[in-house]
């Protein structure tokens, strides 16, 4: 995979946001802890390892079998019309991260 690894500051930050489980089936009305970390803008550009989002396997990666869910890879359109663009994402992410403080 291209890009560089996170610092010690960017993994704290890929762990707390993490910690809010998955934004889409957050608006889904669920609460899945199980994520991995997406990159909304690609790892290699200054600042991509801090614009990420937390996605379960079923909303990011297509293939995983798991019935009913939208994977942003490779139904980019698709998953941003249901819950918006990705930009907007990443901005509830920072708003409920602050919430928790």
């Amino acid at each position: 995979m291209k890009g560089r690894k996170p610092t010690a500051e960017e993994k704290r930050f890929h762990d707390k946001i993490a910690s809010l489980g998955c934004i889409a089936c957050y608006l889904d009305g669920r609460y899945n802890p199980e994520v991995s970390i997406h990159h909304v803008d690609g790892r290699t550009k200054p600042g991509a390892q801090m614009k990420v989002l937390p996605l379960c396997a079923g909303h990011h990666q297509d293939g995983t079998e798991i019935p009913g869910l939208i994977a942003i890879h490779p139904w980019k359109a698709r998953f941003e019309k249901l819950y918006g663009r990705q930009e907007e994402l990443l901005a509830l992410c920072h708003e409920l991260l602050e919430r928790d403080t």
